[in-house]
């Protein structure tokens, strides 16, 4: 009998199911979409109850559309989005929506704690720079502004936590989605008492910790009977989807980087131990025994792009919608008249404030070169360039710390652009390598579950999963070009970072009421 398997990914602005089989290839999937909520300029939040629905959603969708034997599926495993903050009342009903990682209302507790030297004390055990990002400073500020709401606070958990504990009735949370929530001790694989101490925690209001492979059985009748499973069939824990996604596009190897651009993005390398960033500038995640995943993540991916499409191209994008073509496709085709480096147009694509390479939640976005001779298609050009200037100066980092990388795996939305594709090959200097399959963090989750069910025997069985890879080699006639832009748009990021509270703040003074980010079309 053919197993199959199925990887839920709990994403930034959709959930989204795929059935594999144990060779790797997706035999069903559904993508169900919700809203980011942004109603101030520092909100980002989702409503957990729409993610659960989304869940559930997209789990019944593939089932139906598999029509899979009674037996067949072998498992369900999980990959999750970063970050997220779910405070619970007494009663196991949410408190507040999940902030998610976008969220950077925190911002001073975080400059507070960096500027009392606290905060790379606690990087130094977690793992986790400081930034609004991570439940410990959002805990900080919540504690700080709303006492009142922590007082009633019984549950600390994050979104993975709070579907499992809808589907189980229990609260568990892996080491990897623990480790970046800052309150997890990277040394003693356990919560670390300072961590708690600085974010008004205990131990009791936290979930059970287990590893990334721990199987959860006993799926409440009731949407076992919703989603057409038997209650028997187990659920694997799974981890991040950050960490998954190097697993998922065979990024395990020494040397070998991974580079993620979806709505977000993300530069990683695995490595045998906890290694840890001096400088506090990049993270280091745990994954499974004997691997480790160390990078930096950017807020400002293909949020940016969909950014430009929006506001920028608005008439494209409806003309796009109308013949029933790809507007992204249309965007890239416009910016692909445009030569490399736009003709000196430079973009910094910090429109959501950022983490890595800066990690200044007050960080804004600019255009910097516009002459009379640019156009709209410089500008789409130049945000495109922008956001991998952007994944390179992370590259540069982690090379500090880990050596240069010795191959580099690509994924997420972008790859779906050949010219994105090529952009990154041109920039980093080096072949990028496009596996077939873009659902790579789910695929991880698979493989996870996959040798803890017994169906392989190691995790790098997954090079035999990940499908035809495509190659980009990088065109040495643009080498120079990027070699002379690169340093002008790294003095410029330094440079402006002088102002990014300044008109942070102005922001935040005249917020705008009508500001919210939709779901992903």
């Amino acid at each position: 009998m053919t197993n199959y398997l199925i990887g839920v990914d709990l994403g930034t602005t959709s959930t989204k199911v795929v059935l594999f089989d144990t060779r790797g290839q997706v035999v069903a999937s559904a993508n169900t979409p919700y809203p980011l909520y942004q109603d101030t300029p520092d909100m980002a939040e989702e409503d957990p109850e729409e993610i659960f629905d989304a869940t559930i959603a997209g789990l019944t969708a593939v089932m139906r559309r598999a029509h899979l034997k009674p037996g067949e599926l072998a498992g369900v495993s999980f990959s999750a989005a970063m970050h997220s903050l779910i405070l619970m009342g007494q009663d196991n009903t949410p408190l507040t929506r999940v902030i998610t990682w976008a969220d950077n209302r925190a911002a001073q507790y975080a400059t507070e704690l960096k500027d009392s030297g606290l905060g790379m004390q606690l990087f130094k055990n977690t793992g986790v720079p400081t930034h609004p990002m991570s439940p410990l400073v959002k805990l900080r500020w919540l504690n700080a502004e709303h006492p009142d709401l922590m007082r009633q606070t019984a549950h600390v958990i994050g979104i993975k936590d709070y579907i499992l504990h809808r589907l189980f009735g229990r609260y568990v949370q892996d080491y990897s989605l623990a480790n970046a929530t800052g309150l997890f001790n990277i040394h003693t694989m356990d919560w670390d008492d300072q961590a708690l101490a600085v974010a008004q925690v205990t131990r009791d209001q936290l979930p059970e910790l287990v590893d990334t492979d721990y199987q959860l059985t006993g799926l409440n009748p009731a949407y076992a009977d919703v989603i057409g499973i038997d209650s028997s069939v187990p659920f694997i824990i799974g981890a991040s989807d950050g960490t998954l996604s190097n697993l998922g596009v065979n990024a395990i190897d020494p040397g070998v980087l991974a580079v993620t651009i979806g709505t977000s993005g993300a530069v990683r390398v695995v490595t045998d131990k906890p290694v840890v960033d001096p400088q506090g500038r990049l993270f280091t995640y745990y994954l499974a025994p004997g691997r480790w995943v160390v990078g930096g993540p950017v807020n400002n991916g293909g949020i940016v792009f969909r950014w430009v499409r929006d506001q920028l191209f608005a008439p494209e994008k409806l003309t796009a919608e109308q013949m029933d073509v790809d507007s992204y496709e249309l965007l890239t085709t416009i910016a692909s008249k445009i030569p490399a480096g736009a003709d000196g147009l430079l973009f910094h694509p910090y429109l959501g404030g950022e983490r890595a390479p800066i990690w200044d939640a007050n960080a804004r976005g600019s255009f910097f070169g516009l002459t009379r001779q640019h156009t709209r298609a410089h500008m789409v050009r130049a945000t495109l360039e922008g956001i991998v200037y952007n994944l390179y100066m992370v590259m540069l980092m982690i090379e500090g710390i880990t050596g240069k990388p010795q191959a580099i795996q690509a994924t997420g939305g972008f790859a779906r652009s050949a010219l994105w594709r090529q952009m990154l090959a041109d920039i980093f200097e080096q072949d990028v390598n496009i596996p077939e399959s873009f659902e790579s963090s789910a695929l991880g989750a698979v493989v996870i579950a996959m040798k803890r069910l017994g169906l392989i025997d190691d995790l790098s069985a997954v090079k035999d999963m990940v499908g035809v890879t495509n190659t980009h080699h990088p065109d040495p006639s643009v080498f120079p070009i990027y070699r002379e832009l690169l340093p002008i748009w790294i003095r410029l990021t330094r440079e402006l970072s002088t102002e990014y509270t300044a008109i942070a703040d102005f922001q935040r003074r005249h917020p705008d009421p009508t500001a919210r980010i939709a779901p992903e079309d």
